[in-house]
This record gives structure tokens, C-alpha cells and sequence, in this order.
């Protein structure tokens, strides 16, 4: 769409169906919705922002109509860019449709099932299990904080439960568009709704459907199999990776190649019985037995958090405002601290005199003032141990880890502690802050830094030299090196900072290659978004989803064409 006649015409249109104050062009206002959480931004025609189902789908209509692409965008936590536009190069316009305000969880089969629509996020959905005994299918990530439950299946977030594996689902509601540029809507999730999109959409949000409407398809709400692939610690593949054809399904992986309104996903009973194990060592091999072995439990870990002694600094100096209002306030909370975080930084980029991401070092500063906030169990271990592990186990399991933990120690390097569990929520907490942490240090010191990297690897479940080691020609590149990582599941999250003056998409590249060589798969859990290259299997799918390339163009890297001409590319 060119034509200015035409571009006003769809805005008015816009403005009609969700009304002015949730239609923006502005461009300082459509900022948070056009740059990515910490990676990627570009430019739109409008951002909308729909109350309902009904009004994404009429959304959508007139996107259609209009020929112009479109960009389903929740929470906007991804670290790869994925949920909002790259640059200018689009051959249409771009209308992204946020969907954080359609926010509703609902309960099925008393509870033992959700459906949750388009903008609803972990956080919700583990305060509505609470109250059912019951959690989610993932936990949040220190990367993606207050991201939703839609985000999650559309990018096979991976998460740290390593019983049931990323984000997935066979049973979702969503629309498409065919090869002859004709919007559908395909009702996936085992529920009658009605007929009409109009019908289905309305009665899912007002849920205007029984019981006896619910059907238990032959379908997978969970990666109901993960639990036998990661125990096979001899298998030279990755158990989880997002280029993982077995896990391309609709909605899961689609990122964004669909609308998707809502999602079907399993949830599970809390624990009667869960003990932290806090475990370190100087030795990385120590580790890599230990994962062997306690994989190979009767009872599978719940979790199993690692970060490095740098990866600890950064973290309790970084992250201790995360930390403290999670802890004090809640995590559902923290969509709110970053909601102001953004405006904050908005006003700010007004004046050339203030620094960029004002709110950090605002923050930055406030936190020095509360007390130390790590229990001393955990910071002596920092001082007497190099690499940090948060084992988590459940019911049965915690005896069967006691036991072999203190088999284990008597014959090897390193040692545990069992936390009480306001120290275990402590140590789960300070790892969950990590993330956000690094990004914060890079911010506040990035006179002193180049640029920062982040880079998720899968590394092959039979993989025993798990602790990068870099040749010279790249170390010699790099600042400051932070791990942290699902270490049974193999995923690590490896962070570089580098020195001033290099060339970072060189040596990149050169980092990667190297993952290539150890059989590693890249991203492991935070997809590809506008960073990396979608493979041949992964394109393919987004090509069979999206013939005309018309939802998120350009993910992947790949053409952001319509038709995925490749001219100009």
C-alpha cells in the first residue's frame, strides 16, 4: 500500500473498529511496539491494539483487503527480534495487531487443561492455577519476562522444567491466509464454538460453549514425549532446538506465520514434596557426570538452573531491583515496572543530554540502597566455587538426590547445600534475574564495552564438554564472557561482551562456526526472529503456513516479498 488515499482510508478503518485511543501512528508511541525487548526494531504504518477476538479478526479483514502485511505481536519479550519489524525494506506496508489487552485464561476439564487467548501470560496463568493446585507448562524465563502464553507456542519457547520440555500444543484457534490471498479461520482446539468466525470468536471470549462442547482429541496439548528424550544422554542431537521439525505443528513454531487467537495446553499437579539442592564445583566435568546420572533417576529433576561465578556477580549487582519487587511485590508486577521502564526512556529520548535507557541507571541507582538480598549459604559458595547449580526436585525424587548428592561428594570435587525454602525461592529467583541483569550491565557500562551478544545453543545430549572453551583468535575479541543455562536440557545462554572497536557480526559468525563444528543447534529456544537464519526445514514450514507471505515477512531471514519473490534480497 502506497497510495496515501488508500494508507488513510485503512487507518480510518482501523480507528473505527478499535477506536482512537488503541489506533496509534505516532511515532513515539508506537516505539515499544516497533523495537524489539533487546534486539531489532523498524517501522510501521499503525499499531492497533483490539479488545476482543472479534476485533482482531475485522483487524485483519481489512489488513487483507488492504494488501498490506501483518505482524501478530503479545508481550514483545522475545530477545531475537521476532515480534515487531526489521528496518524499511518491506514491500508493503506493516501494521502490527498487540494483543496484550485480550488477556483471558479459561479453565477445562476441572482445570487439568487452559485455553488461553491471545495476550495472556505466564504470570496470569500461574496465579489462576495456584488456586486449582495446579501449574503451568512452563515457568518464566529470566529472558522473557511477563511474556505470554501464545508467544511462548509460537516461538517453541523452551523454558527450565525439564519433565515437559518447550512450549507446545496441537490444539489451538487461528487464521490463515491461502495461497489465493483468502483470510480463514481454523478452529483447532476441540471445542465447538459455532460455524461463523463471528460465532466461534464470540463465544470463546464470553465462553458460551458446555461441557459436553469440549472434545479430547487424539491431539497433543504438551511435549508429552520429552521426558524419554532428554534421558537419552548418549544421542549425539540436541534434545530441544527450534529448528526441530518434530515440533512444527500450526501454531507451535509458526512465529507469527499465523494470527493466532488462542491455545489448548496441559497443566500439571504442584508437588506435595520439593526440596533446592544448591550445588557448585570448579570442575565442569564434575557437572557433566552428575547430569548423566541424575538423568538417569528413577524420578526425574523438576529443574536444573547453571551460571557461571560472573554470571552471580552480574546478576546480584544488576538484577537486584528484578529481585526485590518480584520478591516484595509479586511477578505480576513486573509488566507494570517495564511499562514504565518504556516511558521513562521515552521522555528521556527527547534530551540529548540524558543517557539512553534512562530507567536503568535510575534503577541502577535505587538498588544500591537495599541491603544485601542473597542468603550467605549462597554467596559463600560464590566465593569457594566457580560454576553454580539449582537442582530442584520433587516428591520422590528429593530422597533419591539427597542420597546420590551424598554418595556423589564424598568421592569428587565440589559440594551442596540443601536450602529451606525461602532460600530456595532465593536462589531460583537470582538465576531468574540473570537475563535482565545483563542487560542492564552492558547499559550502564557501555562506555567501556563494545557491543553485546546473546546467543542460545542446543549442544548434543551426548556432549561432555558442555563449558565453552574459545580459541584466541575469539576470546582475545571478548570483554566479558556470562553463562547461565538449562544445563540437564543442554541449553546454554551465552552472552559476550565485546571489547571496544570489534566487529561483532564477524566474530559472530565466527562463534557460530564453531557451534556448527561441535554439532550444536542455534537458537535453541528463543527462535530466530530477524538474527538468524532459518533452515530448509523451518523456511519450508513457514512457507506452507503462509504462501503468500503475508504474516511477519522477513523472520528468519528470509524474503520479505510478498509471494516470497526473492528479488532484491
Amino acid at each position: 500500500m502506497t497510495d496515501s488515499a488508500s494508507t488513510q482510508a485503512l487507518i480510518k478503518q482501523l480507528t473505527e473498529l478499535v477506536g482512537a485511543s488503541y489506533t496509534l501512528t505516532d511515532s513515539v508511541k508506537m516505539q515499544p511496539y516497533c523495537k524489539g525487548f533487546r534486539f531489532g526494531s523498524g517501522e510501521a504504518l499503525v499499531v492497533v491494539r483490539p479488545a476482543t477476538l472479534l476485533e482482531v479478526w475485522q483487524v485483519l479483514k481489512a489488513c487483507v483487503a488492504a494488501d498490506v502485511a501483518v505482524i501478530m505481536q503479545a508481550a514483545n519479550t522475545g530477545l531475537t527480534g521476532g515480534s515487531t519489524p526489521d528496518g524499511k525494506d518491506y514491500d508493503r506496508s506493516v501494521v502490527i495487531i498487540n494483543t496484550m489487552r485480550i488477556d483471558q485464561i479459561q479453565l477445562i476439564d476441572n482445570a487439568k487443561q487452559i485455553v488461553g487467548l491471545a495476550g495472556s501470560t505466564l504470570f496470569g496463568l500461574e496465579d489462576v492455577l495456584a488456586k486449582h493446585g495446579r501449574e503451568p507448562h512452563s515457568v518464566i524465563g529470566s529472558s522473557c519476562i511477563g511474556a505470554s502464553i501464545v508467544g511462548g507456542i509460537c516461538n517453541n519457547s523452551g523454558g527450565a522444567l525439564v519433565k515437559r520440555g518447550p512450549a507446545y500444543t496441537e490444539l489451538s484457534l487461528h487464521a490463515q491466509i491461502d495461497a489465493n490471498g483468502e483470510l480463514s479461520l481454523v478452529n483447532n482446539l476441540g471445542i465447538d464454538l459455532g460455524e461463523t468466525p463471528e460465532a466461534i470468536l464470540t463465544n470463546l471470549q464470553q465462553q458460551n460453549y458446555s461441557q459436553s462442547d469440549v472434545t479430547f482429541p487424539e491431539r497433543r496439548a504438551s511435549d508429552d514425549e520429552y521426558h524419554e528424550r532428554v534421558r537419552a544422554v548418549d544421542a549425539d542431537t540436541p534434545s530441544r532446538f527450534n529448528n526441530d521439525g518434530r515440533r512444527l505443528y500450526e501454531a507451535s513454531g509458526c512465529a507469527g506465520k499465523l494470527a493466532v487467537f488462542a491455545v489448548r495446553l496441559d497443566t500439571y499437579p504442584i508437588a506435595k514434596k520439593q526440596q533446592v539442592f544448591y550445588v557448585g564445583t570448579n570442575d565442569p566435568q564434575v557437572f557433566t557426570q552428575m547430569r548423566r546420572d541424575i538423568l538417569g533417576f528413577k524420578n526425574l529433576p523438576d529443574s536444573g538452573e547453571y551460571l557461571n561465578r560472573d554470571c552471580y556477580d552480574v546478576s546480584k549487582k544488576y538484577g537486584k531491583d528484578t529481585f526485590v519487587v518480584i520478591d516484595k511485590l509479586g511477578s505480576k508486577y513486573i509488566p507494570k515496572l517495564f511499562g514504565m521502564k518504556r516511558v521513562v526512556d521515552r521522555i528521556a529520548s527527547n534530551f540529548s543530554f540524558l543517557p539512553t535507557k534512562l530507567s536503568d541507571h535510575i534503577m541502577q541507582f535505587l538498588s544500591i540502597l537495599w541491603p544485601n538480598h542473597l542468603p550467605k549459604k549462597m554467596d559463600a559458595f560464590r566465593d569457594q566455587y566457580a560454576h553454580h547449580w539449582i537442582l530442584e526436585m520433587s516428591n520422590d525424587g528429593v530422597d533419591e538426590a539427597r542420597e546420590y548428592l551424598d554418595t556423589f561428594f564424598q568421592s569428587n570435587e565440589g559440594g551442596y547445600f540443601e536450602c529451606t525454602p525461602r532460600e530456595g525461592e532465593k536462589a531460583i529467583l537470582h538465576r531468574f534475574a540473570a537475563g535482565g541483569a545483563i542487560g542492564r550491565y552492558h547499559a550502564i557500562k557501555k562506555k567501556d564495552f563494545g557491543p553485546i551478544m546473546t546467543i542460545d545453543i542446543a549442544l548434543r545430549r551426548n556432549e561432555r564438554d558442555w563449558l565453552e572453551v574459545l580459541p584466541p583468535e575469539i576470546d582475545d575479541n571478548i570483554a566479558v564472557k556470562l553463562y547461565y543455562g538449562h544445563l540437564f536440557c543442554h541449553v546454554m545462554h551465552q552472552n559476550y561482551i565485546l571489547k571496544p572497536g570489534v566487529d561483532a557480526k564477524a566474530l559472530k559468525q565466527k562463534i557460530l562456526d564453531s557451534f556448527d563444528e561441535r554439532g550444536a543447534e542455534y537458537p535453541a529456544e528463543h527462535n530466530v526472529g530477524h538474527e538468524y537464519f532459518a533452515k530448509p526445514a523451518l523456511k519450508g514450514f513457514y512457507k506452507k503456513l503462509d504462501p503468500t507471505n503475508s504474516f511477519n515477512p522477513g523472520i528468519g531471514k528470509t524474503t520479505k516479498l510478498k509471494n516470497w519473490e526473492e528479488k532484491n534480497r
